[in-house]
């Protein structure tokens, strides 16, 4: 498996980079202490492509390649980690989607709309009631003639409140149990679509994260997403793809960590000398970057399967997307160690990696998830 990066792909990491270096980096520490959601910056990142960046060019993507898009998350959660989510949901877990599993309409119009920036989309599984118990769903669609009556309540709703569009698993037969949730696209403008009040978070300021509350949510049947029943494995096989992002994520915000512990190493003396010269902290710095490097190896490895035809890659994502982010965590707190008493203070970004570090190992499938997969696809001999 070949990990070298082809001129495209350096062209859009470093294309990447430079944006976050310049445009997002500024104002990153206020904005995330205001919790203000980084509209401006969303638009230019539309306008570069980046939403909707595997997505082909006939439907207003970029129509660029899995690694690619890893790149970008990464680079982006180098230096925002909300930003990075922000994207992240748009691409892997609305336009993935939608793009496979949409109807020709629905891709010229919806995916098109949310592919080009034009609007933000969001993924509305997780309910009050059901997170890693994603099959518990209560939201009920029932059909109507040549309608769905929509009702439930979604939680922990990425972008909620500033999408557009949703796309949104509900139960429409309830004794099949998985067989019987199917997937549709809600508007944002539909009559009876609410967004709660912003979630209180403890990292991932910026972004927004709420509640969807939907009643009596009339849709056509041109807004069901794949065939009635087909919700439960479009929504896994969404994850499936989805978690190489997170895991770029937790790549990112770990390389901002284990940057900023060998800036801070250099300058910064106890004891006559500077803490890199002091064996403990220098081997500390060795196994972060060990730690970064594995992970990335990793999750390069899935996006790569993910494009393979006919192959089975969720052992893959899910290994690297439980690496990956319990690395960042055990980075983050590395840097946070090794930066001593200004570690705990704000003074510091590596506080905020810290916090924005911790939700990963929980959101888009928990690291016990992961293990789950992991361990069923081994002992299955996949």
């Amino acid at each position: 498996m070949n990990f070298e990066l082809t001129e495209d792909q350096k062209h859009i990491r470093d294309a990447v980079r430079d944006f976050a270096e310049t445009k997002i980096a500024p104002g990153v520490a206020e904005r995330e202490a205001g919790e203000c959601f980084p509209a401006e910056i969303v638009q230019e990142l539309g306008k570069m492509g980046i939403l909707g960046m595997m997505v082909p060019e006939k439907y207003g993507g970029a129509g660029a390649d899995a690694l690619s898009y890893i790149l970008a998350v990464e680079e982006l959660a180098r230096v925002c980690a909300s930003t990075a989510v922000i994207v992240s949901v748009n691409n892997s877990v609305f336009c993935y989607p939608v793009w496979k599993y949409g109807t020709e309409e629905q891709k010229a119009t919806i995916l098109s709309e949310v592919a080009s920036g034009r609007s933000l989309g969001a993924y509305a599984l997780t309910e009050p009631q059901s997170g890693s118990d994603a099959a518990n769903q209560k939201t009920r669609a029932i059909r109507d003639g040549d309608h769905y009556v929509v009702n439930g309540a979604k939680a922990w709703i990425t972008n909620a409140g500033v999408a557009r569009w949703y796309l949104v698993m509900a139960m429409t037969d309830p004794p099949a149990g998985t067989r019987g949730i199917t997937g549709f696209l809600v508007s944002a403008d539909d009559p009876g679509v609410r967004p709660g009040a912003p979630e209180q978070k403890m990292g991932l300021r910026a972004s927004k994260t709420a509640s969807l509350f939907l009643e009596n949510v009339r849709l056509p049947l041109s807004r069901r997403l794949g065939e009635e029943g087909q919700g439960f494995p479009i929504a896994m096989a969404t994850l499936d793809h989805s978690r190489i992002g997170i895991a770029a994520q937790g790549i990112g915000i770990a390389r901002a960590c284990y940057e900023a512990s060998v800036e801070y190493a250099k300058t910064r003396e106890t004891f006559g000398k500077k803490l890199a010269e002091h064996e403990i902290v220098a081997f500390q710095i060795a196994d972060m970057r060990l730690q970064i490097d594995a992970a990335r190896l990793l999750t390069y490895r899935a996006a790569l399967l993910s494009e393979k035809p006919g192959t089975r890659f969720s052992k893959e994502t899910s290994m690297a997307k439980v690496f990956a982010t319990e690395m960042a965590n055990a980075v983050a707190a590395r840097a946070v160690q090794i930066f001593g008493g200004y570690g705990y203070s704000r003074e510091y970004p590596v506080e905020r990696f810290y916090r924005d570090a911790r939700v990963t190992t929980i959101y888009e499938g928990t690291s016990e998830i992961q293990r789950i997969v992991i361990s069923k696809r081994i002992l299955a001999g996949r």
